[in-house]
Parts: structure tokens; C-alpha cells; sequence
């Protein structure tokens, strides 16, 4: 089976660098870097520390509070962390700078992978919630080299389809450190393809770990008065093709009884942040760019957050946010990260990414789920017309991410062994 996956990977390589190439046309940072997606990578890491890989931006987001953690702990270990987009790669540098080391994880080719692990030479190596790549696992068990699979999550479906590899999902399975999983349901489901109970931990989901720091709430203080002084705002974020057509729908009915209402429209991935440009200017909207640093007049009906790594700052200057992915089949995105500003929060029926957060926001009124255009417009008057119906989703949306902290804790001392003793 080994044999058979590492043959088809190698075949497969002209397609992946055709839907580089493509992809490329919206997002010209697919066409740079490709030597690191063969592990030439030398000169940008430095070695015997810790590697991190996280493949969405989701995920590097629930990995910062850990990577933080672990620089305040180790401060002499290097760290590196790996991601797989341009996105996501820009989301790393904006977080940490020059604090990691920061490249992309290579195709899992034996060569590009071997050629890789000799750069890097990591101590210990830490996935973040569910990235089996067999080449990489084989690798790093032949060197020793411990592997956490941490906040991990397995999904009923992942779960049906790993089953169909019987025995080579086994071995896989064997060779994994440690597996610290979101929750009993995500561990049952790793027991049942075999993983063996003493492999396994529960230690809660990483995505409760997230604060508000000071500066941030400082940051978005002052840009609420500079925005929005006296005016209501309202914030949805991480949409897809799809939702800005919905979301301006709704603002263009909601402007009919909120005529000062500001909306701020942020697109999951950089490729759309000329279409949903595109569509505010023929719905005739008044709108800026947060890109072009200019602050919006009184106006101004709309700004497009076309930058990276603000989304938290820009939840702060929200009345309520809408999160994306959500009335479209993508699964949703992170509803803790408003949540984390004590605002409502309203998503789609579309869910499934973050099933069992949102059902603890929505069980604890802290969550509202809408459906389309007018269920949104319905929803969002209440919230804007009814100042402690807000506040009181916004209070309990923020009780529920406080509720089910310490992940991070119960997560960095299951680490401990792996790593050298702190100096005190």
C-alpha cells in the first residue's frame, strides 16, 4: 500500500504543479516557492527545535496561543512552523514575524520529505488536529523523532474513509506519538481505526485558548472612533463565492431602517478580494478598502478587509459578527474568535467544521443560526434594535470560550517529555 500511495504521488506531480499554475492566476504567491515544496529549504530554517505544521489558516490560528507558550518555555529552541497555502503562510508571518522560522511543508515525497527532515533535524514535531501524511509519519518514526498530532479531530466521515484502509490506517496509526484529541467523540473514532488507548489523550479544543491581549482591544478602540463614532456596525467575515452576494443583500434591506449602518465585509481567502470588491460597486455601495488605509466618511455603507492578519482586530469594532462558510456547504469557520469580543454571533446552518462549538454557543444562547438573506436581515434588526437581546448573546457567547479553557495547559505538560528540561 506504502508503495502503491508513493508511486501514484510521484505520477500525480505534473497535475499538482498545473493546479499550482492555476491557482497562480488569482493568487500569484502559488507561482513563487516551489523549491520548498520539495524541501530544499536550508538557508530559511534553523535546526534541532520544534516543528509545528498547521495547514489552514484555521488551524494557525488555533496554533498560536501554543506557539507562544512554547517560545515563553523554550526560549532557546527554535521553532519552525509549516503551513501549505500562501494564506496561510501569510497569516503565520503576520502572527509571529521573525519569532519562528517559517516554510512550506513539502510534498510527502520519501525524497523531498528526507531532504527536508535533514534541514530541519526538529526534536519534536506537532500537527495540528488531523494531517496524515504516511511518507512524513514513516520518516520521522525511522529518525525517532517524537509526533503529536495536537487538538486533533476526526469527523464521522474521515472516519469511514480511513476505516477502508484496514491495516496500512493501523500501522499508520502505530507510529504516532500521541494523539491529543478535541474531544471523546473525536478519540472514540480514532480507537475504532485502531489506535492503541495508551496513544491517546482528550485534552479539549485549542480554539477556547484564544484572548483579547490589551494592545488588540487598545487597536480597535481607536479605530471604532475613527470609523464609526456614532454609527452601528456589524461584521461578516470568512465568506465564500456565494455569501457577499447574501451578505450585501441583506445590508442593502437592512440600510432601510439602519440608514447609517456600516458593514464590514471580510472574504475568507485573498483571490476574492476583487470579487467582493466587484460586487459592493455594481450593488451600488459607497465603500473603502481597509488596504488603501483610508478612513471611511459617514457614507461610507461598506469596507472590504482586504488585509491580513487583522480579522481579530476588526471583530473588536463590530456591534455583532456573521461568520462565513456557513450558508454555503463549507463547513463554517471559527465562531470563538468573536466570541472572544463578547458580541453575538450568527452563522449559517452549514456547520460541520466546528460542530461541536457551535453547539455549545447555540445550547448557551450565545449563537444564532440563520438560513438566508431575510433570516439574517430578521436576526441582525433584533440584535441592533434590542441593546440587551445583544449584549446578552454577546455575554454568554463569551462565557462559553471561558468555560472551556485550559486545552492549551493540559496540552503543553502531555509535551513536557518530549522536550529539554526548562532552566529556571
Amino acid at each position: 500500500m506504502e508503495l502503491l500511495y508513493t508511486t501514484l504521488l510521484y505520477l500525480i506531480q505534473p497535475l499538482v504543479w498545473l493546479r499550482l499554475l492555476l491557482r497562480s492566476r488569482k493568487a500569484p504567491a502559488y507561482r513563487k516557492r516551489w523549491a520548498e515544496r520539495y524541501g530544499f529549504c536550508r538557508n530559511k530554517v534553523k535546526p534541532d527545535g520544534i516543528l509545528l505544521h498547521s495547514v489552514s489558516v484555521g488551524e494557525t490560528l488555533a496554533a498560536i496561543p501554543l506557539v507562544r507558550a512554547l517560545r515563553h518555555r523554550y526560549p532557546s529552541l527554535p521553532i519552525t512552523v509549516t503551513t501549505m497555502t500562501p494564506t496561510g503562510s501569510e497569516r503565520v508571518m503576520s502572527a509571529f514575524g521573525k519569532d519562528v522560522h517559517h516554510v512550506y511543508l513539502p510534498y510527502d515525497l520519501p525524497c523531498a520529505m528526507n531532504r527536508f527532515l535533514n534541514s530541519v533535524r526538529p526534536k519534536l514535531v506537532i500537527v495540528m488536529e488531523t494531517e496524515l501524511w504516511p511518507n512524513m509519519i514513516s520518516a520521522l518514526k525511522a529518525r525517532q523523532i517524537p509526533l503529536v498530532i495536537a487538538n486533533a479531530r476526526l469527523s464521522e466521515r474521515s472516519a469511514k474513509g480511513y476505516g477502508k484502509l484496514g491495516k496500512f490506517m493501523r500501522r499508520l496509526l502505530s507510529k504516532i506519538t500521541l494523539i491529543a484529541a478535541q474531544n471523546q467523540e473525536d478519540a472514540d473514532r480514532f480507537l475504532q481505526l485502531g489506535l492503541k488507548r495508551s496513544q491517546l489523550t482528550v485534552t479539549g479544543s485549542l480554539k477556547f485558548d484564544i484572548s483579547v491581549t490589551p494592545e488588540l482591544a487598545a487597536r480597535a478602540i481607536t479605530l471604532r472612533r475613527q470609523w464609526a463614532p456614532r454609527r452601528q456596525v456589524w461584521i461578516a467575515t470568512s465568506t465564500h463565492d456565494g455569501e457577499e452576494a447574501i451578505i450585501l443583500q441583506a445590508h442593502r434591506k437592512l440600510l432601510e431602517t439602519f440608514p447609517d449602518l456600516l458593514l464590514i465585509l471580510v472574504p475568507r481567502h485573498p483571490e476574492r478580494f476583487p470579487d467582493a470588491r466587484n460586487l459592493t460597486q455594481k450593488a451600488g455601495f459607497s465603500y473603502t478598502l481597509r488596504s488603501s488605509g483610508e478612513i471611511p466618511s459617514g457614507s461610507t455603507q461598506v469596507v472590504i478587509g482586504d488585509t491580513m492578519g487583522e480579522l481579530m482586530m476588526l471583530y473588536g469594532i463590530a456591534d455583532l459578527a456573521f461568520v462565513g462558510g456557513s450558508l454555503v456547504e463549507r463547513g463554517g469557520h471559527n465562531p470563538l474568535e468573536p466570541a472572544a469580543h463578547a458580541i453575538p454571533v450568527l452563522m449559517g446552518p452549514h456547520t460541520f467544521n466546528f460542530k461541536d462549538i457551535c453547539a455549545r454557543l447555540q445550547e448557551a444562547e450565545g449563537l444564532i443560526t440563520v438560513t438566508d438573506a431575510d433570516s439574517l436581515v430578521k436576526e441582525v434588526s433584533t440584535l441592533l434594535t434590542d441593546e440587551d437581546y445583544r449584549l446578552w448573546y454577546g455575554r454568554h457567547a463569551v462565557e462559553v470560550l471561558h468555560q472551556n479553557q485550559g486545552a492549551l495547559v493540559r496540552l503543553l505538560q502531555l509535551l513536557q517529555p518530549y522536550l529539554p528540561q526548562r532552566s529556571h
